[in-house]
């Protein structure tokens, strides 16, 4: 869930409220040190004793042993490879500061603790998905406040144009000229957009926005929305808010980020209402979110019938464990391979006519 904000064109910004964030809390822990701790946690070895250092995870490690798992997985289901539709990139700058807010356990985080498990330079993530075989993958970025959606899209431009795996990503926010620019965006070849409700502080439903949600709906494009309450509830998260944008595009692709966590049942409802809806798996059933936002059990067999819209998200790299972790959990759920297969790689495809 990246809940942090970024910054704008023209300054530095760190948190939503406009102040910077930086990590100087003279805590030591797993940001300033190899893990090395003694803990039992996402990094150690089966035994309970600490595994490879910080290090070692960003290169050989990490590198060898998990892009082999990875592939492992995918092959055992048959597949050509993974389709990751909420992945994160965004220019160097703003990751940071969105680094520096998980860091400094800034608010939107539900002051959680959060090691970010693939802290490494663009190019280094962007090979570590290839390793790891995903023949698809998006650049989630957003805005929070007005003003920095059309220089994020500019960006995002300029990395599909060097990177041809990853699927053109745009965004946008409620501001005059949103629909200009949203137009432009789907002019350049943008394939999926990405709405932050929580880190923006917007109403979905807010009137500047219902032009670019037409044109959206007009042009199929999906948008992955983090809509949800997790981890920190917004004034305009929840479903209902975004229910009332669907009552007025009932065709909107929208996909529901982390699966609506922890609302899980009500988007799973909107989902069932409207044809068009998705959610992605991003963070859902892991160990991590299982701690604070349970997916309950009994809603299993919805999540079953769903099956053909449900689509992998992770939301590398910002995620506090393994990327295989996300694809175990998914596995665990107990809901066989022809769904697996679908979510992991089928859907997706399908979506983006790769």
């Amino acid at each position: 869930m990246s809940t942090a904000d970024g910054v704008s064109g023209a300054d530095e910004v760190g948190g939503a409220d406009g102040t910077d964030r930086p990590d100087g809390d003279n805590r030591t822990d797993a940001y300033d040190q190899p893990d090395g701790d003694g803990r039992t946690d996402a990094y150690d070895g089966p035994d309970g004793h600490d595994g490879p250092d910080r290090h070692d995870r960003l290169h050989g490690y990490r590198t060898s042993d998990e892009a082999r798992e990875v592939r492992l997985f995918w092959e055992g289901l048959g597949l050509p490879g993974l389709v990751d539709v909420h992945t994160h990139f965004m220019p160097e700058r703003v990751l940071k500061k969105v680094w520096e807010y998980f860091d400094a356990l800034g608010p939107l985080t539900g002051g959680v603790e959060w090691p970010i498990t693939y802290r490494a330079e663009e190019r280094e993530r962007v090979g570590l998905l290839r390793e790891f075989g995903v023949r698809a993958f998006t650049a989630m970025l957003y805005p929070h406040k007005p003003g920095m959606a059309e220089w994020l899209n500019q960006w995002a431009v300029e990395f599909a144009g060097r990177t041809p795996d990853c699927l053109h990503t745009a965004t946008l926010f409620p501001e005059p000229g949103v629909a200009a620019y949203v137009q432009k965006a789907v002019d350049e070849g943008a394939r999926v957009f990405k709405a932050h409700v929580q880190v923006g502080a917007y109403d979905p439903a807010d009137e500047l926005l219902d032009p670019a949600w037409g044109l959206l709906a007009e042009a199929g494009l999906p948008v992955v929305i983090h809509c949800g309450s997790g981890p920190s509830p917004g004034k305009h998260t929840g479903p209902d808010p975004i229910g009332r944008v669907l009552a007025r595009h009932p065709r909107l692709r929208l996909v529901f980020a982390h699966m609506g966590m922890p609302e899980y049942e009500d988007f799973l409802g909107l989902a069932e209402r409207f044809g068009e809806v998705r959610l992605d798996t991003t963070m859902a059933f892991t160990d991590f979110s299982e701690q604070f936002a349970p997916f309950p059990r009994r809603a299993l067999p919805r999540l079953a019938d769903l099956g053909d819209r449900i689509l992998l998200g992770t939301d590398f790299p910002n995620i506090p464990y393994p990327y295989v972790h996300q694809l175990r959990v998914l596995e665990g759920l107990g809901l066989g391979d022809e769904w697996l297969r679908a979510v992991c790689h089928d859907n997706g495809a399908r979506l983006f006519g790769l």
